[in-house]
Order: structure tokens, then sequence, then C-alpha cells
């Protein structure tokens, strides 16, 4: 099964670095859907006098979150003709989860559904948890169906679980054949995912094999930001404890992530780019680096961006080791008018079944571990890409990344610590100690206020 993927932008901060992610989208059948959020609401479902004595279920989402444009509410409105799905979008993270915030608070202005963004559903379970409902307890919600590092991140310390997750982020790597294979390096993915199996530091030292032979104008990977996040993606604890506590400056797995990424900058493995700026879309077109992390959204946007020129050039090999970059989850406010029903919807809208439908439609990998046996995910290959067996190279990283302890303020340090920190190391030329300060500073003044 062929997946032919293009862009979807969702929000500034549905990555991990301060990013607009373009999601991924297969076309299996006449063609995607189209990739803009509705305007002004966009509501799914039939006129006002059409609505009389149905329940009206709303649904509040940033950006194209993809259900509707996957023609799945269309699909329960069908099965459950008393129901009319409505959606809200807000196109971007950073303006829809203030809003979120307030609404939970006051108790009013609520959506029936609201997704959460997973840099922000540490807060949620934290602080949200008593104005939301317990969906593990909902009929036909299965905990095992779930990969459970994702159930876990949506469940609170009481064991009540307010989200249900929809899409993950499992990285691989992408790679450029072509550049492979002029710097002497295997093109083959199996044999190229060898080169560097169970250690990021084998993915350091592939890279300067790369660089003693590589073609002119070429570094061995895109950025230290983005091998930063790749690292870290894939250790438990990261920058809190399991008490809550702030650990990113003791944490040693941090400090290697930091050591690795700063290396790739030192060592001159880098083409030096700022994720997601013009200079890094240019990077791809111009082929100036040969590998970049990349989860399954990030498979369109480099189709996007290398264009028709790099069809074929590209491939997808595993990772060094699992780890994951990106994700949500649907929630049910305890405020809402139609909690039962908008109960059901979310765990319809998130069973295996309906996660394999998102996947072939929109490219958005599920969370429901369950739904890696359907040929529609497992047999998953992408053409541009060398016909990469994407759906056997992502399940197998997303049932390999471990449950990760997330906190309040994920986004916040990392932001900082790539963006402020790594940045500098990358492309001003400072000391890895250097960047390392100013990202702490950084940090300690955002956590402060």
């Amino acid at each position: 099964m062929q997946i032919k993927l293009v862009r979807r932008t969702r929000s500034k901060s549905a990555v991990a670095l301060s990013a607009t992610a373009a999601l991924l989208c297969g076309a299996l059948l006449s063609g995607c859907a189209s990739d803009d959020p509705p305007e002004g609401g966009g509501a799914t479902g039939g006129t006002a006098a059409g609505q009389k004595g149905k329940t009206v279920l709303k649904v509040g989402v940033f950006g194209a979150f993809g259900m509707k444009e996957a023609g799945l509410f269309d699909a329960y409105m069908k099965a459950h003709p008393d129901v009319v799905i409505e959606q809200n979008s807000i196109e971007r993270n950073e303006n829809y989860y203030p809003q979120l915030l307030n609404h939970l608070t006051s108790g009013s202005g609520l959506s029936d559904i609201q997704a959460v963004e997973v840099n922000n559903i540490a807060e949620i379970t934290a602080t949200q948890s008593a104005r939301l409902m317990d969906l593990g307890k909902v009929q036909g919600v299965t905990k095992d169906a779930f990969l459970p590092w994702k159930w876990a991140q949506g469940t609170a310390k009481d064991g009540k679980t307010v989200g249900l997750g929809t899409d993950v982020g499992p990285t691989g790597i992408c790679y450029r054949k072509d550049l492979f294979q002029k710097a002497g390096l295997p093109t083959e993915r199996g044999a190229v995912g060898k080169l560097w199996a169970g250690d990021w530091k084998k993915y350091l030292a592939v890279g300067k094999q790369y660089q003693a032979k590589a073609p002119d104008g070429t570094k061995f990977l895109d950025s230290a930001s983005g091998l930063l996040a790749a690292v870290m993606g894939g250790t438990e604890k990261r920058f809190y404890d399991a008490d809550g506590k702030v650990i990113y400056k003791s944490n040693p797995a941090v400090k290697e992530a930091w050591d690795i990424a700063a290396e790739s900058a030192t060592s001159g493995l880098t083409a030096k780019h700022q994720q997601f700026q013009k200079g890094w879309d240019q990077g791809f077109a111009n082929g100036q680096f040969a590998t970049v992390s990349c989860p399954p959204w990030m498979l369109g946007y480099i189709q996007d961006k290398a264009g028709a020129a790099g069809k074929g050039k590209w491939d997808v090999a595993a990772a060094p080791k699992p780890s994951n970059w990106g994700g949500a989850f649907l929630t049910v406010p305890e405020a809402g008018k139609n909690k039962a029903e908008a109960a059901k919807l979310a765990a319809w809208l998130t069973a295996p079944a309906q996660q394999a439908t998102l996947f072939a439609k929109r490219g958005s990998f599920p969370s429901a571990q369950t739904a890696y046996a359907d040929p529609v995910v497992s047999g998953a290959k992408h053409e541009y890409f060398g016909g990469a067996p994407i759906g056997e190279i992502f399940s197998a990283a997303a049932k390999g990344v471990p449950v990760q302890i997330l906190g309040p303020k994920d986004l916040v340090i990392n932001t900082n610590m790539a963006d402020i920190g790594m940045l500098q190391v990358d492309q001003k030329g400072k000391s890895p100690e250097d960047g390392w300060n100013a990202a702490v500073k950084a940090i300690d003044n955002a956590l402060d206020q």
C-alpha cells in the first residue's frame, strides 16, 4: 500500500521546537481533504432547522486536526443519526490553549470535546483533572489498546485518565541515498540503520565518516537542535522527576543529550539550520544535508520542501533509539451539557479502527498500538521515500518509546534549551558550556515568572 503525503499546518507548539509542524496525509482513495481549517469555527452537520431534536456535539481543536477531514465525523453521524457534530477550530495552539485553560477554570465556553497538544497534557493532568471526565471508564475504551507511554501521558497521578491519545510521533532517520553513496556509505535502509543501531553516539561516528568524504557543500545533518530533540524524546526522565520537581540541570540523560547535540555542532557535522525556518526549507530543496531526525509527520514536510527533484533520493531508516516527537489527546470537560454522548464520541474517535482510518486518510500515526496490525498501517509504504515501509518502521519505534515523565513547563524548557542554548553553539560558535549557561538563564527566568 503506497502512501502519498502532503503538508498540513498544525501549530507552532505542536512540536518539541518552536516550529510550524507539517503533518502528513495519505491519499489512499480519491485524494486528501482540504488542509485548511474551516473558517469561523467550521460546523460539521446540518442547519439549525435540521438539528432540531438532535444532540449537538461540539469538538474544539487547533489547526486542521484531521478527524473531520478524514470523514470520521460524517461516519459517526451516519451511524448515529440523532447526533450532529460541529467542529470549532483555532488555527494555532498558542492561541487555542490559553483559551482552553480559561474556559476550564470558569466552567463556561467549552466544547463538548477539547483537544490537547502533548506539550500541554502534563499541565492538564496536574491542574485540570477535576474538571475533566475519566475517559478510562467509558465503555469501549481499553487501556491495553493504547501504547503504555501514551496512556500514561493522559493519566493523572490519581489514576484518572482525562486524555485519550490520538496520534504520536515515533522518530526515524530520513536520509539522502545519493549523498550517502557519494560519501562511500551504505544506502540500503536496513544496512543504514545498523550503522548507528542502539547508540546516538554511533550516529555521530557515521556523521564523521560521511563528512570525511562528503559531497561539496553538504553536511551530515540539518541542525544540532533537531538532534537534541530526537535524543531527549527517548528518555524516561527529562526535565521533571516523578514528584514534579524540575531536574533538567542535574539529569544525566539531559546532559548526555546536550553533549551529543553539541558535539555534532562543534565537529562540523551540521548545516547550522534552525528548523522550520526559511533557510532550513531551502536546505531540503538544495540538498544541503544528508540526514534529519523525522517522525511520520515530517515526511510530508520533506516531500513538500524537497519537491519532485527529491523523489527517490530520500529514504527512511530506524533511529539509533526509539524516540517520540509530537502527538495529541481528546478530553471531555465535566461542565459540558452532553458529557455522556461526548465521551462516547471521544472513545470512538480514538478507537484503533478510527485511528487506522485517520492514518490512511491524513497520515497521523496511531497511538492505539492494536491498530498496528491493521493492513492499512502494517502495509503502509511511502513512494516518495523509495517505497520505505513506514508502517513497520514507525510501529517498531513507537513500541520502544519509554514511559516519559512530562511536566507542566516542558515546552518552555525545551524551547529555550534549543532556540537559546543549542542554537548559539550551532550557529554562533559559542562553546557548549556557554550555550548551556545561556539556556539555563533563560529557562530559570521563564520558570520564575
